[in-house]
């Protein structure tokens, strides 16, 4: 499987409900060092966001656009829009950068940032 599918996969296990619940799973996807800048302008510790996930409503999550980025032989940029559905409500969709890093055998997530689209411009993509 090459680096780019190996990726998406964990974005998307990131993005269930399952993992988002899994404080076991969630600390072995993290880098103990992990950074969150979010969409909510606060910064999150490996800590706070395996907390705050914890205790998080089960909502609709997917992705799309993804793109892998090489930074080095063990580190991977990626990007992409994620959208989550919310019942009665129009779904919000934002703008995502992780940085994946490769220790140990395996890739765990160093460094992840979210940004707001604004609702009106979500047609003009």
């Amino acid at each position: 499987m090459d680096v780019r599918q190996t990726l998406l996969e964990l974005e998307q296990r990131l993005l269930s409900d399952e993992i988002r619940h899994d404080a076991q799973e969630l600390s072995s996807l993290l880098a103990d060092e992990f950074r969150e800048f979010g969409s909510s302008g606060r910064i999150f510790s490996k800590t706070e966001i395996i907390d705050l996930l914890l205790s998080e409503s089960s909502v609709g999550r997917s992705l799309t656009n993804l793109d892998a980025y090489p930074v080095s032989e063990h580190a991977v940029l990626v990007t992409f829009r994620a959208v989550r559905e919310v019942a009665g409500s129009p779904p919000l969709e934002s703008l995502r950068s992780s940085l994946w890093v490769h220790r140990d055998g395996r890739w765990q997530l160093l460094f992840h940032q979210g940004t707001k689209v604004p609702h009106e411009s979500q047609c003009a993509r």
